[in-house]
């Protein structure tokens, strides 16, 4: 439900309040937000003020408007929008060195931080990971790894490294999945995770770091042979 703004700088409250309904899912991307007569009564402000917010959200690319349609959500966030530019005019090795350094601090904190629901979870998507490389399904196979990285992520506790990582994650996805059909061909790599889910288990944060280092220089190495 949107509020009603009471504060003088209402084009920063409008900007607010519709990033809370994109981010919170109410406004997925591709949605057509409501027309500007209903947003104006929703927010209690004038025309101009709302079009100075969405203009703004246009600006850095969580909205988009197309000329006699109307506005859609086209990110999630501006943050979103900005590293998926920089992900751009990155290198697929200079972005998973960055993933790798995301990656270890989370594992870390994971093994530090995670309780029995997280552990539970990581459970669950490790087991996932390890059965469709049984059967060899590699789109359920990488869906499965993200979720399951993603996961541990978020057992770390920390919002800015949640963020960074689920907005690089989304940038990088279909390029990882390609990395992984070249490198392994047919064959799915066969529980490579279980170190990693293992020393969060047993909270040993070194270890936990080390793993990851290790899948992510494997991967790293792939590309540099590619480039040879």
């Amino acid at each position: 439900m949107l509020q009603k703004t009471t504060r003088l700088t209402l084009v920063d409250q409008v900007i607010i309040q519709i990033e809370s309904l994109i981010e919170s899912g109410t406004w997925p991307i591709g949605k057509k937000i409501p027309p500007e007569p209903d947003l104006v009564h929703e927010l209690n402000v004038s025309r101009n003020t709302l079009r100075e917010g969405i203009k703004a959200l246009c600006h850095a690319g969580v909205l988009t408007t197309k000329q006699g349609d109307g506005t859609y959500v086209s990110s999630s966030s501006a943050l979103g929008t900005a590293i998926q530019r920089r992900v751009q005019k990155s290198s697929l090795l200079e972005t998973l060195e960055v993933r790798n350094a995301l990656e270890r601090e989370a594992a870390k904190l994971s093994a530090e931080r995670r309780t029995e629901g997280d552990l539970e979870k990581i459970r669950f998507y490790q087991q996932e990971c390890n059965s469709f490389s049984e059967v060899r399904d590699l789109e359920r196979y990488v869906d499965a790894d993200i979720k399951l990285h993603q996961t541990i992520v978020e057992s770390a506790g920390n919002r800015m490294l949640i963020d960074l990582y689920a907005h690089i994650t989304e940038a990088i996805q279909d390029s990882i999945t390609a990395l992984i059909k070249k490198q392994f061909h047919a064959n799915l790599p066969q529980k490579k995770h279980d170190q990693l889910v293992d020393a969060i288990y047993a909270q040993d944060s070194e270890a936990a770091a080390q793993s990851v280092y290790l899948f992510i220089n494997e991967l790293k190495r792939a590309i540099e042979m590619e480039e040879i």
